[in-house]
């Protein structure tokens, strides 16, 4: 009787130590998807900069077309 409740004991052990390091793992995780997340919204900002560059540039062109004709 002794033998057994020496050996769930020690699964019991080694059972809860195997958990707590799989546990470390989890929040490495979560800050990959963090580096995820800002360098897609980094993305999308530059992006839209980008076009907004793009669209004022494409005004001032429309705009000297408009000076050049003749009235």
């Amino acid at each position: 009787m002794k033998k057994l409740l020496t050996l769930v004991f020690a699964v019991a052990l080694a059972f809860s130590l195997s958990s707590v390091s799989f546990a470390q793992d989890a929040p490495a995780m979560d800050k990959d998807k963090k580096e995820m997340k800002k360098d897609e919204k980094a993305e999308k900002k530059a992006h839209k900069k980008k076009m907004k560059k793009e669209k004022k540039e494409e005004m001032k062109k429309d705009e000297m077309k408009k000076d050049d004709q003749p009235k």
